[in-house]
């Protein structure tokens, strides 16, 4: 089935030559489908030392405790916080074509992408990946939850028994977080999210909520309460970019 899909991609890129998100140019040979070989190397993976809460990298010497201005404040309701790359270049043009332009096609690319990221996959391995909700509305429109297929990505690189649960509910459809700074954005996100009907929580799993960027960390950490409060004391944090 592998080699067949090899095939056919082979032949649909010689009559449609898929192009670079990052420069525009053509994209040929190289590990990604929509990411050229000179902008591959500008999706920058993080590796510890890295903020414990939202998973910034720490640049430079890092001698005992370090305070974080990404999350200053925060708060958090669940325990650790890892995330696969810097937001920017390639990495943010991945998220934007999957988010904004119906772009399944880079499925495959944000898989391979996350797939190097050792640091959070042996992180996520085994748990039970929360993806963050749309409102009902929002993905009515958009026809997906860009967070649940990078989910899906992120289950189907760790492997073994990680799987995915939809656990959450979207129940105000708040104005988007994008113009809003940290106390605004938490206040915007106050009451939003409810656990799922039907949903069931064992204390003793392993949960991770997935996001696809963490900004101020308010919409993972309002989602942590619900989880929290509905009974999951094993709760971390994945997303796959920062910034």
């Amino acid at each position: 089935m592998n080699a067949a899909r090899e095939i056919l991609r082979g032949m649909t890129d010689m009559v449609f030559p898929p192009v670079c998100l990052g420069c525009g140019g053509l994209v040929e040979g190289g590990r990604l489908r929509h990411i050229c070989v000179k902008c591959e190397p500008m999706i920058y993976l993080v590796e510890p030392p890295s903020c414990s809460t939202c998973g910034s990298p720490f640049f430079g010497e890092v001698e005992g405790e370090r305070m974080c201005p990404h999350c200053e404040g925060l708060h958090p309701q669940y325990g650790e916080g890892r995330t696969v790359t810097l937001f920017k270049g390639p990495a943010r043009a991945l998220i934007h074509e999957l988010k904004y332009h119906k772009g399944h096609h880079v499925l495959a690319d944000v898989e391979e992408v996350v797939r190097g990221s050792a640091h959070v996959m042996e992180f996520v391995r085994g748990s039970i990946l929360v993806p963050v909700p749309l409102h009902p509305r929002k993905e009515r429109e958009r026809g997906y939850n860009q967070t649940a297929l990078l989910a899906g990505a992120l289950a189907r690189a760790a492997g073994g028994t990680t799987r995915i649960e939809a656990l959450l509910d979207r129940v105000v459809d708040t104005p988007s977080q994008t113009t809003f700074d940290r106390k605004a954005r938490r206040a915007n996100l106050k009451n939003a999210f409810a656990l799922a009907k039907g949903a069931t929580i064992n204390p003793a799993s392993p949960y991770i909520l997935v996001d696809d960027v963490f900004t101020t960390g308010s919409t993972l950490n309002s989602c942590a309460g619900v989880l929290r409060r509905a009974g999951a004391l094993n709760l971390n944090v994945v997303t796959f970019g920062h910034g």
